[in-house]
């Protein structure tokens, strides 16, 4: 028996090595899943179809040196998910839309380690296993923030501090902007673990916000541009996760300019098109005028797709209460990177 049993662990590992596609399942469950949850939503992620739980949001404190937190105790229960379910991994994400002091915490070598140690206080305080930094963004006071030139240097900085008071083990992510400007990727590749490109919100009616492809009716950027943009600034393929919305902007008079993919689905009088250059579906009104861009199970199957085929790491999506009770986003997610 023993030697049956060695024969074939040896037939075995030589098939892994020889003909690696063999074992392409395996490593098809290595990629990441990641929901954005919010401190504001009530609703408990099911970490069945997720690998990683981001929190939103802490903040840079007011005195520049530390961490605010939203919701706690929403924060605790989301890492308490982790007792049911060992595999997964939750980050607390620092910063989002309009979240201020990052350019004066990180301009100051003492305000930027007293933060960067206020890190690994509430990640051994909450019991988290890394921290997402969501700095929107670094030289740009479009959020309404101050800003300044040196800000693309000092979040090299401050990227650099952070993982040497966390250490190796714990995981260091960032939320980066579609189009890859404001972060010296190069210069971060080695203290990160990955980056979540925010691929969407690059348009509203008549253009897509999130495509796939360059169609005429995509917005800003897409999501092959967006990806491309962010490896010639020097973040491996390997490191990039791609972002999904889980949400339609609305063209403001017909359709809100935001609204959730749960909602959007009991909009009455539109019909649905599909964009087969974008891979995006819309909807359009009577007269034919594009109305709303969003994501369909049909979309987010591609964008899997195109994931595994250009090696990426993964895709997380913003955010999780934005789907169906019935998860019909997440499911399509799961199936498309973790099956």
């Amino acid at each position: 028996m023993k030697s049956i049993f060695g024969q074939t662990f040896t037939v075995l590992l030589l098939t892994l090595l020889l003909y690696p596609s063999v074992s392409c399942a395996r490593a098809k469950n290595k990629k990441v899943v990641i929901a954005y949850v919010t401190s504001w939503s009530k609703v408990m992620p099911d970490p069945t179809y997720l690998t990683h739980i981001n929190y939103a949001f802490a903040h840079v404190s007011d005195s520049f040196d530390g961490l605010r937190i939203d919701n706690e105790s929403r924060l605790k229960a989301i890492t308490d998910l982790k007792k049911t379910h060992p595999h997964l991994k939750v980050l607390l994400s620092v910063g989002g839309w309009g979240s201020g002091r990052f350019s004066e915490m990180a301009a100051n070598e003492s305000n930027r380690q007293k933060f960067a140690k206020d890190c690994w206080r509430v990640m051994r305080e909450f019991n988290l296993d890394g921290i997402d930094i969501d700095w929107e963004y670094p030289t740009n006071s479009s959020a309404g923030i101050s800003s300044s030139l040196a800000d693309t240097e000092n979040f090299t900085l401050l990227m650099h501090d952070i993982r040497k008071a966390i250490g190796k083990k714990k995981l260091l992510t960032l939320a980066s902007v579609a189009n890859g400007k404001y972060i010296a990727f190069d210069k971060i590749k080695n203290d990160v673990d990955f980056v979540n490109i925010m691929t969407y919100d690059s348009g509203h009616p008549p253009y897509h916000h999130a495509s796939l492809h360059r169609s005429p009716l995509s917005g800003h950027t897409t999501c092959v541009e967006a990806v491309k943009a962010h490896i010639e600034g020097g973040m491996p393929v390997e490191k990039l996760v791609l972002g999904i919305p889980f949400y339609g902007r609305g063209n403001k008079t017909e359709v809100k300019g935001f609204i959730d993919y749960k909602d959007l689905l009991s909009l009455q009088g539109f019909e649905q098109k599909w964009d087969d250059e974008a891979k995006a579906h819309y909807l359009v009104n009577d007269k034919g005028d594009f109305v709303l861009t969003y994501e369909t199970p049909e979309s987010i199957a591609l964008k899997c797709d195109y994931v595994h085929t250009t090696g990426l790491l993964g895709a997380m999506y913003w955010e999780y209460a934005g789907d169906t009770a019935g998860g019909v986003l997440r499911d399509a997610v799961y199936k498309g990177i973790l099956e």
